[in-house]
């Protein structure tokens, strides 16, 4: 299990969600992506995604302008 970090900060939808998806491909069952935003709309998007896909939302995290939403890879 390994931990990793997408940086999608300056970027709107659906670009976060797509490059979470391309990330999720390389990464193994159990590891942790954590991706750093700065459009609100991951906060439903990638839940959304994580729920369609049979990942695990992990939690979020909004500080300020930016949004952190965690990942944990259940399937590939």
């Amino acid at each position: 299990m390994t931990d990793h970090t997408l940086d999608v900060r300056g970027h709107l939808c659906p670009i976060p969600v797509i490059r979470t998806q391309n990330m999720v491909k390389k990464l193994a069952v159990g590891d942790k992506l954590t991706v750093l935003c700065s459009d609100r709309g991951v906060l439903s998007d990638i839940p959304a995604w994580c729920r369609v896909h049979g990942h695990t939302l992990i939690g979020t995290h909004t500080e300020g302008r930016e949004y952190t939403v965690i990942v944990q890879v259940e399937a590939v």
